[in-house]
């Protein structure tokens, strides 16, 4: 019998939650931005700002963007970096998702952001030992089948003392669970059908953040596959949580 995995709230087999999970992005991603901006209130910007500053990168840093999407994390470290300069770093934007990785790299072509792509799984990532100086995946991870395999695999491409930055949606504080819910299942699906036609694939967010691993749950899978001084960031009382964690 296939191993089985959830997919939301349904239990799947485990070579079919790529599929379906591509089948969602590729439904959103010309949507995904301004339902991004619309489902957050714009707060998702913030915590982008917010992981941009906490990578702390250096001119001349080699950065990996796993599950980059519309690339708004690789726009920015480009910048930080210097990718087109004299001694200027690498930003590779990297998704599984061809329909995604598609937005994501006319936007840095609009930008005047010369930056190489990779349509690629994060479970078995194609790049040497020891290459990077930071490692990203935002609002990935949780879509991901084998997260611990996930996370190994991003920890063996950063060089030793390299970090690497999981912002994710988290475990919200217990007095807002409630209202939290409401929104996530009731206004999330109906702005998703408005806005991008498609309220099953919002439902299925909803649903895959309350699957997805815990603050101090998600610390402890970094920490077993290898990373070390593990800490999270909890932002807007745990919707979000940033973990950064380093290969020493």
């Amino acid at each position: 019998m296939s191993k089985q995995t959830d997919f939301g709230y349904e239990t799947v087999a485990e070579e079919d939650k790529a599929k379906r999970v591509a089948g969602v992005f590729s439904s959103v991603a010309s949507k995904y931005d301004i339902m991004n901006d619309l489902m957050s209130a714009g707060l998702h910007r913030l915590w982008k700002r917010f992981t941009i500053e906490v990578a702390a990168l250096r001119h001349g840093d080699r950065v990996l963007d796993v599950a980059g999407g519309t690339a708004d994390l690789s726009s920015a470290f480009a910048r930080r970096v210097g990718v087109g300069l004299p001694g200027g770093g690498q930003v590779w934007l990297t998704d599984i998702n061809n329909a995604m990785l598609s937005v994501g790299r006319d936007r840095l072509l609009d930008e005047g952001v010369v930056a190489p792509t990779a349509q690629c799984d994060a479970e078995k990532l194609p790049f040497p030992d020891n290459h990077f100086d930071c490692v990203s995946v935002a609002f990935g991870l949780r879509n991901m089948t084998h997260k611990d395999q996930a996370l190994a695999e991003m920890r063996r491409v950063l060089k030793p003392g390299g970090r690497l930055l999981v912002l994710e949606f988290s475990k919200v504080w217990k007095p807002l669970e409630t209202a939290y819910d409401f929104y996530s299942f009731k206004v999330l699906p109906w702005l998703g059908q408005k806005v991008a036609g498609d309220a099953d694939s919002y439902r299925y967010l909803a649903e895959s953040i309350r699957m997805h691993p815990d603050q101090e749950t998600l610390k402890g899978m970094m920490e077993r596959a290898g990373l070390s001084r593990v800490e999270y960031f909890n932002l807007t009382a745990g919707v979000v949580a940033l973990h950064r964690g380093y290969k020493l």
